[in-house]
């Protein structure tokens, strides 16, 4: 897969995709249907199949000091979009050039003249341009004008439920990472590089893999059983496991943080990438009495994330 981040400079081999458009936060199912009209449309007209998202989130960019919200980082969304076998993803970067765009000006200049897109596939709740003026009747009367093609794709929803990021959030929220992965089809990640922490868990018996959740929706505090992706290094490969996301109480106030014992593993993560995936919610967080209570504790833990995990 290509990311392309410029429209303004986009080489030959790069042009000319049909391609899905939108934030495509988590890459839920609604995303993939969208998706799949696009692959559908590539195949009829012979394009490559795209994808056209943006980086920042608009949200991000127009409201910098809101609370986190995304579900994905934006390499855990280009690792969905690969493995979802997209040929371009055109990651534009959102500016002030492009969001002061008008929605005719955004189809004149990104969709015809930078991107030289065929055919573009959009929900029936898709806006865009300046202020969000332009929506999807919209882009379509600007196709047929302006020589692309446009299918608009009717909002997916699951046992009356509409499927949405929105709902997504809540069911994390919650700490029902089951129902979660039900509207997304695919187990929610948490991807990013390991960092240094305290080193506690090795003084513990149970050495971790520590990762940042900044700019993500935070999933409930607590204990989760997890499978691992370790995406780069020596020791790339799955792995079952039980993770710790929060605050730490135990130890005082921290930033909330990703920690990932991985079972069966000896080895040196810092630096590598990892994909976490939440399987199930075991407990909340909890100060305890003692260390040795807390090592019961996670010895507890440990062994009912392996039973889940062999389950499934």
């Amino acid at each position: 897969m290509r990311i392309v981040r410029d429209w303004q400079f986009v080489e030959d081999q790069d042009r000319g995709a049909s391609a899905a458009i939108g934030n495509f936060d988590g890459v839920h199912r609604g995303h993939q249907y969208v998706i799949g009209i696009a692959r559908e449309r590539a195949a009829e007209i012979g394009a490559p199949l795209g994808v056209m998202t943006f980086e920042p989130h608009p949200r991000e960019y127009f409201a910098p000091k809101a609370p986190p919200f995304r579900l994905m980082n934006a390499e855990a969304r280009a690792h969905r979009l690969g493995w979802l076998g997209i040929d371009k993803l055109y990651e534009l970067s959102f500016n002030d050039t492009l969001s002061a765009l008008s929605p005719e000006d955004f189809a004149a200049r990104v969709i015809v003249e930078g991107l030289g897109l065929r055919h573009l596939v959009v929900g029936d709740d898709f806006h865009f341009g300046k202020g969000r003026a332009g929506n999807a009747a919209d882009l379509a009367e600007f196709g047929r004008a302006m020589g692309f093609g446009v299918t608009v794709a009717p909002l997916m929803h699951d046992t009356g439920e509409e499927i949405s990021s929105t709902a997504i959030r809540q069911a994390l929220t919650d700490g029902r990472p089951g129902d979660a992965a039900r509207m997304l089809g695919h187990w929610h990640r948490i991807d990013g590089k390991v960092i240094r922490g305290d080193q506690r868990g090795r003084d513990l018996g149970y050495p971790t893999a520590n990762m940042s959740i900044a700019g993500l929706h935070p999933p409930r505090f607590g204990v989760y059983a997890v499978k691992v992706d370790v995406l780069t290094g020596p020791h790339a490969g799955s792995y079952g496991g039980a993770a710790s996301l929060g605050v730490r109480p135990m130890f005082g106030e921290n930033l909330p943080n990703l920690e990932s014992y991985l079972f069966d593993f000896k080895g040196d993560l810092y630096d590598a990438h990892l994909s976490v995936a939440l399987i199930e919610y075991l407990r909340p967080e909890e100060k305890f009495a003692s260390l040795e209570a807390l090592i019961a504790q996670m010895d507890a833990d440990c062994a009912r994330a392996r039973s889940i995990l062999a389950a499934i």
